[in-house]
Protein backbone atom coordinates (compact mmCIF):
# COMPACT_ATOMS: atom_id res chain seq x y z
CA UNK A 1 0.00 0.00 0.00
CA UNK A 2 1.07 3.29 -0.31
CA UNK A 3 0.02 6.98 0.03
CA UNK A 4 -2.32 7.79 -3.30
CA UNK A 5 -1.21 11.10 -5.13
CA UNK A 6 -4.07 13.88 -5.66
CA UNK A 7 -6.66 14.01 -3.35
CA UNK A 8 -7.66 16.59 -1.01
CA UNK A 9 -9.30 16.03 2.64
CA UNK A 10 -13.10 16.44 3.53
CA UNK A 11 -14.89 17.00 6.95
CA UNK A 12 -15.87 13.84 8.87
CA UNK A 13 -12.62 11.75 7.40
CA UNK A 14 -13.51 11.59 3.51
CA UNK A 15 -11.41 12.37 1.10
CA UNK A 16 -12.37 13.43 -2.91
CA UNK A 17 -9.74 11.83 -5.16
CA UNK A 18 -9.19 14.20 -7.78
CA UNK A 19 -6.50 11.68 -10.56
CA UNK A 20 -9.74 10.97 -12.84
CA UNK A 21 -12.90 12.60 -13.58
CA UNK A 22 -15.25 10.63 -11.41
CA UNK A 23 -13.51 12.49 -8.68
CA UNK A 24 -15.01 9.98 -5.90
CA UNK A 25 -16.21 11.16 -2.88
CA UNK A 26 -14.89 8.51 -0.74
CA UNK A 27 -15.98 7.93 3.37
CA UNK A 28 -13.53 6.59 5.66
CA UNK A 29 -12.94 2.35 4.94
CA UNK A 30 -14.10 3.06 0.99
CA UNK A 31 -12.75 1.97 -2.17
CA UNK A 32 -13.27 4.17 -5.14
CA UNK A 33 -14.98 2.95 -8.70
CA UNK A 34 -11.70 1.75 -9.75
CA UNK A 35 -11.49 -0.92 -6.93
CA UNK A 36 -7.61 -0.08 -5.99
CA UNK A 37 -7.88 3.27 -4.23
CA UNK A 38 -9.00 3.54 -0.60
CA UNK A 39 -9.91 5.79 2.44
CA UNK A 40 -7.84 4.54 5.29
CA UNK A 41 -8.26 6.53 8.62
CA UNK A 42 -8.63 9.72 6.31
CA UNK A 43 -6.07 9.06 3.40
CA UNK A 44 -6.39 8.20 0.24
CA UNK A 45 -3.91 4.62 -0.33
CA UNK A 46 -3.50 2.35 -3.64
CA UNK A 47 -3.72 -0.54 -2.52
CA UNK A 48 -2.00 -1.77 -6.02
CA UNK A 49 1.12 0.12 -5.89
CA UNK A 50 3.88 -2.98 -6.11
CA UNK A 51 1.41 -5.68 -6.97
CA UNK A 52 2.24 -5.73 -10.96
CA UNK A 53 -1.00 -8.48 -12.10
CA UNK A 54 0.79 -8.56 -15.60
CA UNK A 55 4.17 -8.13 -16.92
CA UNK A 56 5.64 -9.28 -20.50
CA UNK A 57 7.85 -7.86 -23.19
CA UNK A 58 5.44 -7.55 -26.33
CA UNK A 59 6.03 -6.23 -29.48
CA UNK A 60 5.49 -2.21 -29.44
CA UNK A 61 2.94 -2.93 -32.67
CA UNK A 62 0.75 -5.10 -29.89
CA UNK A 63 0.05 -1.65 -28.32
CA UNK A 64 -1.19 -0.93 -31.23
CA UNK A 65 1.49 1.76 -32.08
CA UNK A 66 2.90 2.07 -35.64
CA UNK A 67 4.40 5.08 -35.39
CA UNK A 68 6.59 4.15 -32.21
CA UNK A 69 9.83 2.53 -32.55
CA UNK A 70 9.21 -0.32 -35.10
CA UNK A 71 9.96 -3.49 -34.66
CA UNK A 72 10.86 -3.09 -31.19
CA UNK A 73 10.09 -4.56 -28.01
CA UNK A 74 8.19 -3.07 -24.92
CA UNK A 75 8.17 -3.97 -21.39
CA UNK A 76 4.65 -4.08 -20.32
CA UNK A 77 3.38 -3.59 -16.97
CA UNK A 78 -0.55 -3.75 -15.38
CA UNK A 79 -1.25 -3.66 -12.13
CA UNK A 80 -5.54 -4.63 -11.46
CA UNK A 81 -8.20 -2.07 -11.58
CA UNK A 82 -9.76 0.06 -13.91
CA UNK A 83 -11.84 3.58 -13.94
CA UNK A 84 -14.32 2.10 -16.46
CA UNK A 85 -16.83 -0.77 -16.21
CA UNK A 86 -16.86 -1.72 -20.00
CA UNK A 87 -19.02 -4.33 -20.90
CA UNK A 88 -16.88 -6.11 -23.65
CA UNK A 89 -13.55 -5.92 -21.59
CA UNK A 90 -11.12 -7.94 -23.04
CA UNK A 91 -9.07 -7.89 -19.73
CA UNK A 92 -12.14 -7.71 -16.97
CA UNK A 93 -9.91 -10.62 -15.21
CA UNK A 94 -7.67 -7.77 -14.30
CA UNK A 95 -9.53 -4.98 -14.23
CA UNK A 96 -12.65 -5.97 -12.98
CA UNK A 97 -11.60 -6.26 -9.02
CA UNK A 98 -14.93 -7.50 -7.02
CA UNK A 99 -13.11 -6.26 -3.66
CA UNK A 100 -9.63 -5.75 -2.30
CA UNK A 101 -9.09 -9.26 -1.49
CA UNK A 102 -9.47 -10.01 -4.94
CA UNK A 103 -6.29 -7.43 -5.69
CA UNK A 104 -3.30 -9.82 -6.70
CA UNK A 105 0.12 -9.32 -7.97
CA UNK A 106 4.17 -9.76 -7.65
CA UNK A 107 5.60 -7.22 -5.17
CA UNK A 108 7.58 -5.33 -8.01
CA UNK A 109 9.49 -1.84 -7.49
CA UNK A 110 9.94 0.68 -10.52
CA UNK A 111 13.57 -0.21 -10.01
CA UNK A 112 12.63 -3.97 -10.56
CA UNK A 113 10.37 -3.07 -13.61
CA UNK A 114 13.73 -0.88 -15.03
CA UNK A 115 16.18 -3.56 -14.66
CA UNK A 116 13.89 -6.33 -16.27
CA UNK A 117 13.27 -3.94 -19.44
CA UNK A 118 16.89 -3.07 -19.31
CA UNK A 119 17.85 -7.35 -19.08
CA UNK A 120 15.13 -8.06 -21.93
CA UNK A 121 16.42 -5.24 -24.71
CA UNK A 122 13.02 -3.23 -24.20
CA UNK A 123 13.33 -0.06 -25.77
CA UNK A 124 10.32 1.14 -23.88
CA UNK A 125 8.25 0.52 -20.54
CA UNK A 126 4.38 0.16 -21.48
CA UNK A 127 1.43 1.15 -18.99
CA UNK A 128 -1.20 -1.32 -20.44
CA UNK A 129 -3.75 -4.13 -20.08
CA UNK A 130 -6.13 -2.45 -17.36
CA UNK A 131 -6.21 1.29 -17.23
CA UNK A 132 -2.51 3.05 -16.15
CA UNK A 133 -4.33 5.70 -14.55
CA UNK A 134 -5.15 3.59 -11.35
CA UNK A 135 -1.80 2.78 -10.72
CA UNK A 136 -0.58 6.09 -11.50
CA UNK A 137 2.30 6.32 -8.25
CA UNK A 138 3.90 3.15 -9.83
CA UNK A 139 4.00 4.35 -13.24
CA UNK A 140 5.01 8.04 -12.26
CA UNK A 141 7.81 6.57 -10.31
CA UNK A 142 8.67 4.04 -12.86
CA UNK A 143 8.74 6.47 -15.97
CA UNK A 144 11.20 8.55 -14.46
CA UNK A 145 13.50 6.19 -13.71
CA UNK A 146 12.71 5.05 -17.46
CA UNK A 147 13.43 8.53 -18.94
CA UNK A 148 16.96 8.51 -16.80
CA UNK A 149 17.78 5.30 -18.16
CA UNK A 150 17.55 5.95 -22.01
CA UNK A 151 13.52 4.45 -22.26
CA UNK A 152 10.52 5.79 -23.40
CA UNK A 153 7.63 5.99 -21.65
CA UNK A 154 3.68 4.62 -23.67
CA UNK A 155 0.03 4.85 -22.31
CA UNK A 156 -2.50 2.59 -23.50
CA UNK A 157 -5.19 4.19 -22.22
CA UNK A 158 -8.90 5.05 -21.76
CA UNK A 159 -8.19 8.39 -22.00
CA UNK A 160 -10.18 9.13 -18.68
CA UNK A 161 -7.43 11.28 -16.28
CA UNK A 162 -7.35 14.70 -14.72
CA UNK A 163 -5.62 17.43 -16.06
CA UNK A 164 -3.72 17.62 -12.87
CA UNK A 165 -2.98 13.95 -13.50
CA UNK A 166 -1.69 14.12 -17.47
CA UNK A 167 -0.10 17.66 -15.96
CA UNK A 168 2.17 15.02 -13.77
CA UNK A 169 2.96 12.62 -16.34
CA UNK A 170 3.47 14.38 -19.47
CA UNK A 171 7.04 15.39 -18.37
CA UNK A 172 8.16 11.97 -18.98
CA UNK A 173 5.51 10.56 -21.59
CA UNK A 174 6.12 10.18 -24.99
CA UNK A 175 3.48 8.18 -26.67
CA UNK A 176 0.44 7.08 -25.64
CA UNK A 177 -2.61 4.74 -27.92
CA UNK A 178 -5.96 6.13 -26.61
CA UNK A 179 -8.98 4.00 -26.77
CA UNK A 180 -11.78 6.70 -28.14
CA UNK A 181 -14.41 3.79 -27.85
CA UNK A 182 -17.07 5.81 -29.43
CA UNK A 183 -18.39 9.33 -30.22
CA UNK A 184 -21.45 9.14 -28.42
CA UNK A 185 -21.52 10.43 -24.56
CA UNK A 186 -25.04 8.23 -24.58
CA UNK A 187 -22.05 4.71 -25.30
CA UNK A 188 -19.86 5.60 -22.75
CA UNK A 189 -22.43 6.15 -19.66
CA UNK A 190 -24.47 2.93 -20.77
CA UNK A 191 -21.48 0.55 -22.11
CA UNK A 192 -18.37 2.10 -19.82
CA UNK A 193 -19.98 3.84 -16.89
CA UNK A 194 -18.03 7.04 -18.09
CA UNK A 195 -18.04 10.14 -20.44
CA UNK A 196 -17.17 11.15 -23.73
CA UNK A 197 -16.19 14.92 -23.06
CA UNK A 198 -13.14 13.97 -20.48
CA UNK A 199 -11.65 11.73 -22.90
CA UNK A 200 -12.14 14.49 -26.14
CA UNK A 201 -10.27 16.89 -23.16
CA UNK A 202 -7.40 14.26 -22.49
CA UNK A 203 -7.04 13.82 -26.48
CA UNK A 204 -6.55 17.29 -27.23
CA UNK A 205 -4.07 17.81 -23.60
CA UNK A 206 -1.76 15.11 -24.55
CA UNK A 207 -1.01 16.54 -28.05
CA UNK A 208 -0.75 20.45 -26.55
CA UNK A 209 1.48 18.57 -24.09
CA UNK A 210 4.02 17.54 -26.95
CA UNK A 211 3.13 13.68 -26.26
CA UNK A 212 2.53 11.49 -29.29
CA UNK A 213 -1.06 9.97 -29.58
CA UNK A 214 -2.34 7.13 -32.47
CA UNK A 215 -6.39 6.43 -31.55
CA UNK A 216 -7.63 2.62 -31.48
CA UNK A 217 -11.52 2.41 -32.06
CA UNK A 218 -13.16 -1.17 -31.37
CA UNK A 219 -16.29 -0.73 -33.66
CA UNK A 220 -18.83 -3.22 -32.54
CA UNK A 221 -21.77 -3.63 -34.47
CA UNK A 222 -25.47 -2.12 -33.87
CA UNK A 223 -23.80 -0.27 -30.62
CA UNK A 224 -20.85 2.56 -32.19
CA UNK A 225 -21.16 1.93 -35.86
CA UNK A 226 -23.81 4.46 -36.79
CA UNK A 227 -22.85 5.76 -39.64
CA UNK A 228 -23.40 9.00 -38.85
CA UNK A 229 -21.23 8.83 -35.40
CA UNK A 230 -18.40 7.26 -37.22
CA UNK A 231 -18.60 10.12 -39.40
CA UNK A 232 -18.37 12.67 -36.33
CA UNK A 233 -15.27 11.14 -35.01
CA UNK A 234 -14.18 10.84 -38.33
CA UNK A 235 -14.41 14.57 -38.48
CA UNK A 236 -13.02 15.14 -34.80
CA UNK A 237 -9.51 13.24 -35.29
CA UNK A 238 -9.48 15.50 -39.18
CA UNK A 239 -10.17 18.83 -37.17
CA UNK A 240 -7.29 17.45 -34.30
CA UNK A 241 -4.29 16.22 -37.00
CA UNK A 242 -4.87 14.46 -40.14
CA UNK A 243 -1.28 12.82 -39.63
CA UNK A 244 -2.94 10.97 -36.31
CA UNK A 245 -3.28 7.10 -36.90
CA UNK A 246 -6.63 5.64 -36.50
CA UNK A 247 -6.59 1.88 -35.70
CA UNK A 248 -10.47 0.52 -36.22
CA UNK A 249 -10.42 -3.36 -34.94
CA UNK A 250 -12.75 -5.57 -35.36
CA UNK A 251 -15.22 -6.57 -32.21
CA UNK A 252 -14.97 -10.24 -30.90
CA UNK A 253 -17.68 -11.35 -28.05
CA UNK A 254 -16.26 -10.93 -24.87
CA UNK A 255 -17.43 -10.60 -21.32
CA UNK A 256 -20.84 -9.39 -20.84
CA UNK A 257 -21.44 -8.66 -25.24
CA UNK A 258 -21.45 -12.62 -26.07
CA UNK A 259 -24.22 -12.39 -27.60
CA UNK A 260 -23.00 -9.98 -30.19
CA UNK A 261 -21.88 -10.85 -33.26
CA UNK A 262 -18.05 -10.27 -34.79
CA UNK A 263 -17.89 -7.03 -36.50
CA UNK A 264 -18.09 -7.52 -40.14
CA UNK A 265 -14.59 -7.06 -42.16
CA UNK A 266 -16.36 -4.98 -45.13
CA UNK A 267 -17.49 -3.01 -41.96
CA UNK A 268 -13.96 -2.03 -40.61
CA UNK A 269 -12.75 -1.68 -44.30
CA UNK A 270 -15.24 0.82 -45.57
CA UNK A 271 -15.10 2.94 -42.69
CA UNK A 272 -11.00 2.82 -42.98
CA UNK A 273 -11.98 3.51 -46.96
CA UNK A 274 -14.26 6.49 -45.89
CA UNK A 275 -11.51 7.75 -43.84
CA UNK A 276 -9.20 7.55 -46.27
CA UNK A 277 -11.15 9.38 -48.97
CA UNK A 278 -11.56 12.53 -46.45
CA UNK A 279 -8.09 12.96 -45.80
CA UNK A 280 -6.88 10.99 -42.61
CA UNK A 281 -3.16 9.58 -44.06
CA UNK A 282 -2.56 7.13 -41.71
CA UNK A 283 -5.59 4.24 -41.23
CA UNK A 284 -5.24 1.01 -40.10
CA UNK A 285 -7.42 -2.35 -39.05
CA UNK A 286 -6.76 -4.50 -36.00
CA UNK A 287 -7.57 -8.23 -35.67
CA UNK A 288 -8.12 -9.09 -38.76
CA UNK A 289 -5.52 -9.96 -41.61
CA UNK A 290 -5.34 -7.55 -44.24
CA UNK A 291 -2.29 -6.28 -45.87
CA UNK A 292 -4.04 -3.47 -46.65
CA UNK A 293 -4.39 -2.13 -43.35
CA UNK A 294 -1.80 -2.98 -41.88
CA UNK A 295 1.45 -1.47 -43.41
CA UNK A 296 2.28 1.82 -43.46
CA UNK A 297 3.02 3.77 -47.12
CA UNK A 298 4.22 7.52 -48.07
CA UNK A 299 0.95 10.02 -48.26
CA UNK A 300 3.25 11.45 -51.04
CA UNK A 301 4.85 8.84 -52.85
CA UNK A 302 2.99 5.32 -51.87
CA UNK A 303 6.17 3.67 -51.29
CA UNK A 304 5.97 0.82 -49.05
CA UNK A 305 7.60 2.05 -45.43
CA UNK A 306 6.94 -0.29 -42.79
CA UNK A 307 6.04 -4.32 -44.00
CA UNK A 308 3.89 -5.86 -41.04
CA UNK A 309 2.67 -9.76 -41.25
CA UNK A 310 1.46 -10.12 -37.73
CA UNK A 311 3.58 -8.86 -35.29
CA UNK A 312 6.72 -9.13 -37.66
CA UNK A 313 8.36 -5.74 -38.82
CA UNK A 314 10.35 -4.99 -41.66
CA UNK A 315 11.33 -1.36 -42.71
CA UNK A 316 12.47 -0.95 -45.84
CA UNK A 317 11.88 2.71 -46.88
CA UNK A 318 12.18 4.82 -44.00
CA UNK A 319 15.31 6.51 -43.28
CA UNK A 320 15.79 8.33 -40.04
CA UNK A 321 11.66 9.24 -40.04
CA UNK A 322 11.83 9.68 -43.81
CA UNK A 323 10.61 8.41 -47.16
CA UNK A 324 13.65 6.93 -48.49
CA UNK A 325 12.04 7.43 -52.45
CA UNK A 326 10.76 11.12 -51.97
CA UNK A 327 11.57 12.03 -48.64
CA UNK A 328 8.45 13.00 -47.20
CA UNK A 329 8.45 13.15 -43.39
CA UNK A 330 6.47 10.72 -41.46
CA UNK A 331 5.28 11.27 -38.03
CA UNK A 332 6.11 9.75 -35.25
CA UNK A 333 9.00 8.72 -33.26
CA UNK A 334 11.66 6.30 -35.13
CA UNK A 335 14.78 6.94 -33.07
Amino acid sequence: MKKAVLWIPLSNHRVQCNLCPHSCSLKEGQLGLCMVRKNINGQLISLSYDKIAAIHSDPIEKKPLYHVLPGSQSLSIATMGCNFTCKFCQNHSLSMVGDQNQIFGEKKSPKDVIELALETGARSISYTYTEPTVFFELMLETAKLARQNGLKNIMVTNGYMSRDALSMIAPYLDAANIDLKAFSDDFYRKYCNARLEPVIKTIKAMREFGIWIELTTLLIPGLNDDQTEVGQLIHFILDLDRDIPWHVSRFFPHYQLLETSPTDVALITSVLQSARSRGLKFLYGGNFSSSDWTDTCCPDCGALLIERNGYSTKIPELTRGACSKCGYLIPGIWT
